[in-house]
């Protein structure tokens, strides 16, 4: 019977066809891995240890403790050198002196005179004093026993008993046994605990002072995190600064280097303080140190800001809370308060809050505003959020465009008597053209104040957002003025600029937001042109002189040194329109940011208050022939009746080459023999909805009669 092998691995090399014999390579297996010595790991485990962080954090708190006893000595002992002796008044004349304030060294001087001659006295006294003391003292026992016996013949005679005269004697020295054998008693265990205890004592006060190195200090303290700005952290953060002169100066001031400081103040999120530099180093100096200034008092450079108030040779910091400024402030009272109003002439527009964390409000009478900034950082929000508050107050018009096109103007529609929306070519014609029918009203008011100098207009604001578009337009009219640019023959430009220099007399105002300003996109004369100033985040200083102004940059103004992304909607302010501490040429706003659904709600209650206003969405692009008698209806909308000069206004926005020089006498013209002629109500010419809608069905009903035959 055969037998059956059975393979249990099958063979991994393929088949051959010939019958050559396998040849096997052994290959010898590699040598093992010669063991570490152990010194090695002895060094390895030894270095494992040593830079584990608990061996750190241990090591430090060691260091930090016994610094803090050590210091805390050095402390204590320098607290009495200069109780005992004039050190603490040197210092004071010193520092006096340093500061070039003669006489303040002078009255130093005065008082360590003062405090030597008390001293001289106490030690010409010492010297009088053991005769002094052993008389006193003999006197005093002397005294003590005759009145001690005294008291023991009173009860010796009360008690019949002749050895009660010695019993208070004898009482007493028992008592002065006990206290001897009390101190006996204590002496012992004062002498061991009594170190320990002042060892005690010194750890605390170094404890307080943290007089320990950077590098011993917990991690908390060393980050920065919740350590509060004191006197002396302010005088080693500006010795630290990299100023010789200031260095030394404080310096030779010692500890006393705290006289440049003026009080510490909470201010908001923050704490303020004056700083007096000595003579010899100026405030640019500082603030051109802005950020090393921030590390060295452990905060990020956007939580240091220096201003320039108004006393000599000082600067302002304001500090903020690590942290704070990452936090966002409330809500608009716009949202918050629905009975809220506005008023263009005494009002002010709740904007945000400033860094002390006061409401910060601006008043916008009579005042053309820029705001500029890089791009997505809030101009747009910052922009609206003041037509928002004024759309409140009923007698102010607005003519908006909007050259970005993307409907952050929309809830203008019913409140603004002109809305442009897009970013083309087309759109910045309408706009210039809307700018320049400004012009032209500025003008009529101009002409009917010089016939009656108490004429009142309402406010006609115009609005033009992203308006770097507008300045860069390459397109040409028929007359090839070009509508962008910065010269003479712009027509943008121009129209701007006649508004800068007389508007504001007759309430016509111009707003305009612009992005990056250059000198291309943003001309030196528009901007010097605006009475409130604002700017966003920047990219550099010069950035920030153009959008801003040379005096409020020098003056501490930094938007180039806000953090694009993270400080959104952060504004720096230069105006009189809002509040600035004295001394300041600009304040620094965190403003509200409304959002769309907010925004529409608002613009729900101002049209509420307005009444039933018809925007004009100009789409006059191809120039067309206008039909007169359907632009006046256009120009009338859904109102019962709009006054003729209203009319006249609107048809010069609505396309000005056509009607921009109209005046009630064409208009006159246009609806003779139609039945919706001008009528007075009020004692005042207006043109009725109903009568031109009847002459408009007439108009319609002709002409279509005229087309059929």
């Amino acid at each position: 019977m055969s037998e059956n092998v059975v393979h249990l691995h099958k063979p991994t090399d393929p088949p051959t066809d010939d019958a050559a014999p396998t040849v096997l390579t052994v290959v010898p297996d590699a040598p093992p891995a010669p063991p570490v010595p152990l010194w090695v790991r002895s060094g390895r485990a030894v270095k494992t240890v040593v830079t584990h962080e608990t061996t750190k954090t241990t090591a430090r708190a060691v260091a930090r403790h016994s610094l803090y006893a050590f210091n805390g000595g050095r402390i204590v002992a320098r607290r009495t050198w200069d109780g005992k002796t004039g050190a603490r008044y040197e210092r004071m004349i010193r520092t006096a002196e340093a500061a070039g304030n003669l006489e303040a060294a002078e009255e130093w001087e005065e008082r360590l005179q003062r405090f030597r001659a008390a001293r001289h006295h106490r030690r010409m006294d010492l010297l009088h004093s053991p005769v002094e003391a052993a008389k006193g003292i003999a006197v005093g026992t002397g005294v003590s026993i005759g009145v001690l016996v005294a008291l023991g013949v009173v009860m010796a005679i009360n008690n019949h008993d002749v050895t009660d005269v010695i019993t208070p004697l004898k009482a007493t020295i028992e008592f002065i046994a006990l206290l001897i054998r009390i101190v006996q008693v204590v002496w012992g265990p004062a002498l061991t605990i009594g170190p320990f205890l002042a060892l005690l004592a010194l750890w605390t006060v170094g404890s307080k002072q943290q007089a320990a190195p950077q590098w011993a200090l917990p991690a908390n303290v060393r980050n920065g995190e919740g350590e509060p700005i004191t006197p002396s952290i302010v005088v080693k953060a500006l010795r630290d600064l990299g100023v010789p002169a200031l260095r030394n100066a404080i310096k030779e001031m010692g500890d006393a280097g705290a006289s440049m400081l003026g009080p510490i103040r909470i201010a908001g999120c923050g704490v303020e303080v004056d700083v007096t530099l000595p003579s010899g180093v100026s405030t640019n100096e500082v603030q051109g140190k802005r950020r090393k200034l921030a590390e060295n008092l452990t905060r990020h450079e956007h939580e240091v800001f220096i201003t320039i108030p108004t006393a000599a040779r000082t600067v302002r910091l304001w500090v903020a809370d690590s942290g704070a400024l990452d936090e966002p402030i409330g809500p608009s009272p716009l949202v918050t308060d629905e009975t809220l109003t506005a008023n263009y002439k005494t009002g002010k527009a709740p904007w945000g809050q400033d860094l002390r964390g006061d409401a910060a409000q601006i008043s916008l009478f009579q005042r053309h505003l820029l705001i500029t900034g890089l791009s997505n950082q809030g101009k747009t929000a910052a922009l609206r959020s003041l037509a928002l508050w004024l759309a409140l107050d009923r007698s102010v018009q607005f003519w908006t465009a909007d050259l970005k096109g993307v409907g952050d103007w929309r809830f203008m529609d019913g409140i603004a008597d002109v809305l442009i929306q897009g970013p083309t070519d087309d759109h910045v014609i309408q706009a210039t053209e809307m700018a320049e029918a400004a012009v032209d009203e500025m003008n009529r008011r101009l002409q009917a104040r010089q016939s009656d100098p108490n004429a009142v207009f309402p406010p006609l604001i115009v609005i033009v957002d992203e308006a770097q578009v507008a300045f860069m337009c390459p397109a040409k009219d028929e007359e090839n003025r070009p509508y962008g640019g910065s010269k003479a023959t712009s027509r943008y430009f121009m129209a701007v600029r006649k508004i800068h220099n007389q508007g504001r007399a007759v309430d016509v105002l111009m707003w305009q937001g612009t992005q990056d300003p250059t000198n291309d996109n943003l001309p030196k004369l528009v901007r010097e042109g605006a009475h409130t100033r604002a700017s966003l985040a920047l990219g550099t200083e010069q950035q920030a002189r153009m959008a801003l102004g040379d005096k409020a940059v020098d003056g501490g103004a930094a938007p180039n040194l806000l953090r694009p992304g993270l400080d959104k909607g952060t504004l720096v302010v230069a105006s009189d329109g809002i509040t600035i501490p004295a001394g300041q040429a600009s304040i620094t706003v965190r403003t509200h940011y409304i959002d769309d659904d907010a925004a529409e709600a608002l613009a729900e209650r101002a049209k509420a208050l307005r009444n039933g206003i018809t925007t004009l969405h100009v789409v006059d692009n191809d120039r067309e022939v206008r039909d007169p008698l359907a632009d006046i209806a256009s120009a009338v909308g859904t109102d019962t009746r709009v006054l003729t000069q209203d009319v006249l206004k609107r048809l010069a926005v609505l396309a000005p080459d056509t009607y921009g020089k109209w005046s009630f006498i064409d208009l006159k013209r246009v609806l003779d023999g139609t039945g919706a002629e001008p009528y007075k109500s009020d004692g005042r010419m207006v043109i009725g909805r109903d009568r031109l809608a009847r002459a408009l069905a007439d108009h319609d009903e002709t002409g279509s009669a005229s087309a059929s035959e």
